[in-house]
C-alpha cells in the first residue's frame, strides 16, 4: 500500500500532526484506543495546557530549540480549539487548565480533527521493520497476526518516551533515530516521585506547602509524604532538576521568618511547649516525626536565640538525599531523547532526511508539570503537520 504520510503514535503529538498534515495520512498505534496518556492525565480531566507557558519552563540540551514551535502554536490557539468544540474547562493553580468533564473529550476532539483532515487510524497495529530506499520509507506492519507492507513519502515518529511502560511505552523513537543517524541524549524519568527507603512511611498521606530546591532551581508547591518517599507537585517539579546522588533541600515554612515567629511566641507564650507551637505551623504528624529527628523538647521560654536560629535553619534547609526515583513506572515524562541538533526547530524534520520527523515527548524537550508537556505536543505536532501540508 502506498500512502503519503505515516504517523507512528496516536498520542497527543501524533493526533495533532495528523490534524494538520492533510489527507492520505495513516496513524499507526499498537494500543486499543488513541490518546491513552491524554485519557489518564490530570486525574482523568486532562491538564491540557497552561495560561503561563514560558520558554524558560522547558528543559533540554538546547534551551532554545522549542521556542519556535511554542511561539507559532500557543496555548491560546489550543484554547480556541477547545472552545470551538464546546469543551468546558477551568483554571486551577498556577495557570493549569483542566476539562470540567472527562479527558476523553480532548481525545475525541483531536480524533475528529484528524479525520476531517483525511487521516485514517490503524490501532492494535505494530511496526515490525522500517527502512528507507532513498526515495520512500518501507514499513512492515503487523495486525492480528497478518503482515501489511506500506510505503510512504513522509514518516512522523510520535511514539513518546519510556514513561509509564504498562501503557506500552518503549524506546522505539530512539531506536528509529539511531537507525537514521540521529543522536539520542541520555534519558531518565522526569516529573516523578523520589524514594527514601521507607524513611517517611510513618508520615504517609501527610501534605504541606514547601519550597523544594535542587541546585539553583526551586519550586514553591505542595509536598506529599508517601510510604516510599516524597511526592506532590513540588517534588515532581524538582525531580526533573535533581541529579542522582545529590541532595535535595526543603523549606518546610516557605514565606515565613520562622525565627522571628518563634521569638515572638517565646515572649507571649513562654510556657507553651515547642512542639505545641510548631504544630500551629506544621502538620502534627510531621512535628512528631521531627521531634525525634531534631531533638525538639522543652518550652519556648527555654529556647535561647542560638537554639531558635539553629531550629530555623533546620526547618528551612532540611537537607535530604533521595535513594532514587520511582522510575518510568510512575514518571509523567521522559527527560532527554532525540537530540535536537539533528532536527529543524521550525519543522521538526530531520536535517539529513527532511521527510523524517520527530515530535512530542520523543524529542529532548521536557516541560514543567502543569500542562507544559501537552503544549509541547500540540506545538511540535502542529509545525510538523504544517510542513508536511506545505510540501504536498
Amino acid at each position: 500500500m502506498n500512502i503519503r504520510t505515516v504517523i507512528l503514535g496516536a498520542g497527543a503529538a501524533g493526533l495533532m500532526a495528523a490534524a494538520h498534515a492533510g489527507g492520505d495520512t495513516l496513524i499507526v498505534d499498537h494500543a486499543r484506543a488513541p490518546g491513552e496518556k491524554i485519557r489518564i492525565s490530570g486525574g482523568g480531566r486532562c491538564n491540557f495546557t497552561n495560561l503561563n507557558v514560558d520558554p524558560e519552563r522547558f528543559l533540554g540540551e538546547n534551551p532554545h530549540f522549542h521556542k519556535s514551535a511554542i511561539a507559532r502554536y500557543t496555548q491560546w490557539d489550543f484554547i480556541d480549539l477547545v472552545d470551538h468544540y464546546g469543551i468546558a474547562w477551568h483554571e486551577k493553580t498556577l495557570g493549569q487548565l483542566f476539562c470540567d468533564g472527562k479527558a476523553t473529550q480532548i481525545v475525541s476532539m483531536l480524533r475528529q480533527e484528524a479525520e476531517k483532515a483525511g487521516a485514517t487510524l490503524a490501532l492494535q497495529t505494530a511496526l515490525q521493520t522500517l527502512r528507507h530506499d532513498g526515495a520512500q520509507f518501507h514499513l512492515s506492519l503487523e495486525k492480528d497476526g497478518q503482515r501489511h507492507d506500506v510505503q510512504c513519502q513522509n514518516l512522523v515518529v510520535a511514539t513518546g518516551g519510556k514513561s509509564i511502560p504498562k501503557m506500552g511505552a518503549t524506546g522505539m523513537a530512539y531506536d528509529i533515530a539511531r537507525q537514521f543517524g540521529l543522536r539520542v541524549t541520555p534519558t531518565r524519568p522526569g516529573l516523578v516521585p523520589l524514594t527514601f527507603d521507607q524513611r517517611f512511611a510513618p508520615l504517609s498521606g501527610t501534605a504541606l506547602p514547601v519550597r523544594a530546591t535542587a541546585g539553583r532551581t526551586s519550586f514553591d508547591e505542595a509536598l506529599l509524604f508517601t510510604h516510599r518517599g516524597l511526592s506532590g507537585p513540588a517534588v515532581l517539579q524538582i525531580s526533573s532538576y535533581w541529579q542522582e546522588g545529590t541532595e535535595l533541600t526543603l523549606n518546610l515554612v516557605p514565606g515565613q521568618d520562622i525565627a522571628q515567629t518563634l521569638r515572638a511566641a517565646r515572649r507571649q507564650h513562654g510556657r507553651r511547649s515547642l512542639t505545641t507551637e510548631l504544630a500551629l505551623l506544621l502538620p502534627a504528624r510531621l512535628v512528631a516525626f521531627l521531634e525525634g529527628t531534631l531533638g525538639l523538647k522543652g518550652n519556648l521560654g527555654d529556647l535561647s536565640d542560638r537554639a531558635i536560629d539553629a531550629l530555623s535553619a533546620a526547618l528551612t534547609h532540611w537537607r535530604l538525599r533521595p535513594t532514587g526515583t520511582e522510575g518510568y513506572r510512575t514518571a509523567e515524562v521522559t527527560l532527554g531523547g532525540v537530540a535536537t541538533d539533528g532536527l529543524d526547530s521550525k519543522t521538526m524534520a530531520c536535517k539529513t532526511l527532511p521527510q523524517l520527523y520527530f515530535i512530542g515527548e520523543a524529542v529532548d524537550v521536557t516541560g514543567w508539570l502543569g500542562g507544559y508537556n501537552f503544549q509541547w505536543a500540540w506545538a511540535s505536532g502542529y509545525v510538523c503537520g504544517q510542513d508536511i501540508a506545505r510540501s504536498a
